[in-house]
């Protein structure tokens, strides 16, 4: 499934299908694009959301959630790091590399979450990546930037890879 050409036909992207970008004018529909983007993504994606603080990376993960069915609260996990939840539909991983600065300490936690996901079949959604210094070529990206009033999603799919 093309989740692209999906938004495009909803008249809620830009014309460019290589990247898809949707204006968000509340924590409400970047919640909801939440839902749209878990409803799309294939099994055991790994999600990178990028964006300064207070950008929506955790609202968003609020949606993931929802549509994977998880009704219990959705928070930063800035001091846990990881948030597991085996309950969902699929069941969901969420990082938050914030706070993770030594050189290396973000890879090896990412690899051994990433992991867990895969066993799980968990869908993954990784805050603050860029502290990562991983390739993930297989990772969609979802970088958010305030806009005005508003904000600013731009989803970009994996990088394809030659075999």
């Amino acid at each position: 499934m093309n989740l692209c050409r999906d938004a495009e036909a909803s008249g809620s992207l830009s014309s460019d299908c290589t990247q898809c970008v949707w204006t968000l004018k509340s924590l409400a529909t970047t919640r909801s694009l939440g839902q749209h983007v878990a409803g799309h993504l294939p099994a055991g994606s790994i999600l990178l959301l990028q964006g300064p603080l207070g950008a929506g990376k955790t609202s968003l993960v609020q949606g993931l959630a929802l549509a994977c069915g998880i009704t219990e609260a959705i928070t930063s996990p800035t001091f846990a790091l990881a948030q597991h939840y085996p309950d969902g539909n699929p069941p969901l991983v969420h990082l938050d590399l914030y706070r993770l600065d030594a050189p290396g300490s973000a890879d090896e936690l990412f690899l051994q979450e990433e992991e867990e996901a895969r066993a799980m079949g968990a869908l993954m959604a990784v805050e603050w990546p860029e502290r990562l210094s991983l390739a993930l070529p297989e990772a969609w990206r979802l970088e958010l930037c305030h806009v005005g009033e508003g904000r600013r999603a731009q989803l970009t799919p994996p990088r394809k890879t030659s075999t």
